[in-house]
């Protein structure tokens, strides 16, 4: 189920403007050539980045860093939106973005606190330190808002919750409460600093996959080298605050290697994809929209 998941949060950054087919292709191909792979390296037996000491709850590397290193590639290799920085592409419906984001943090406990695989001490920690790092990461991102637009958005509240959840994946099960409420808060400003940048970059990310989901992956992951601790999980490791230097230089070559494997692969996939088969919409089929021209249904039915 995560390997299903990876690639639909990759399909996030180049929304509206990829075909059908050819994504479903590349979803094929990358799951075999990139998600596998990495999920092997950090929880496979034998894997060298497990065995080099590399911690990764719950898919921080393998889900997160994986999805945003491919989103970016995508962005690039495919181009912006028709109209992107003349057309307002703000949400249409933000009713309907809060019940996804409130749909999301309630499965991310499934996501976070299922991946001790036992309904034991574990899973629990999980499930409180997924919870503080949401509202965490909900607050920063207001806060900056008001610091930066004076004034706080609902979208950027389910943005700063979504940032929150995803930085702390990694470490969810090796550190406590307030170690997560500090990662929390990172995330929202660090993410919010990220996809504040994108414009200065002309990234079309439609849905801030790289600045959320691939910078809070990579982030939670550097964080978990600080703030892990063998006191909350006697399975893990200690992190650099409690002693272990050791720790977050192992974090950050997983995050060297899973980041620069999934970009490259990624790619050259899209690369490939797309000279041979197009994956880019035509332009009146981009105008009139992928539900009628892709699937022949529309989303109201009026």
């Amino acid at each position: 189920m995560f390997a299903i998941i990876t690639p639909a949060l990759i399909t996030g950054a180049f929304a509206e403007r990829v075909r059908f087919v050819p994504f479903l292709i590349f979803s094929l191909f990358w799951t075999i050539l990139v998600y596998n792979p990495v999920c092997h390296w950090v929880w496979g037996k034998g894997g060298w980045l497990a065995g080099l000491g590399v911690l990764d709850f719950a898919g921080g590397l393998v889900v997160h860093a994986t999805c945003g290193a491919a989103a970016l590639a995508g962005v690039l290799v495919i181009g912006a939106r028709r109209g992107y920085g003349k057309t307002n592409f703000m949400p249409h419906n933000l009713p309907m973005t809060m019940l996804g984001t409130g749909l999301l943090w309630f499965g991310w406990f499934g996501f976070n606190g299922g991946s001790a695989l036992a309904a034991n001490e574990i899973a629990a920690t999980a499930f409180v330190a997924t919870h503080m790092a949401g509202m965490a990461g909900m607050f920063m991102w207001v806060v900056m808002e008001w610091l930066t637009l004076g004034k706080a958005t609902t979208l950027g509240a389910a943005s700063g919750a979504i940032s929150g959840l995803a930085t702390i994946t990694p470490a969810a099960g090796f550190v406590g409460p307030n170690a997560a409420i500090v990662i929390g808060c990172l995330a929202g400003l660090c993410c919010f600093l990220a996809v504040s940048a994108k414009s200065r970059f002309n990234l079309d990310d439609s849905l801030d996959v790289v600045g959320i989901h691939g910078v809070g992956g990579i982030l939670g992951t550097f964080c978990l080298g600080l703030f892990a601790s063998k006191s909350v999980n006697p399975d893990g490791a200690d992190g650099l605050f409690a002693g272990n230097v050791a720790q977050l230089y192992y974090q950050c070559v997983g995050i060297v290697a899973v980041a620069l494997y999934a970009f490259i692969v990624s790619w050259v996939l899209f690369k490939v994809i797309h000279s041979v088969m197009g994956m880019r919409l035509e332009e009146d089929a981009e105008v009139e929209g992928m539900d009628s021209t892709e699937h022949s249904e529309t989303a109201y039915n009026n």
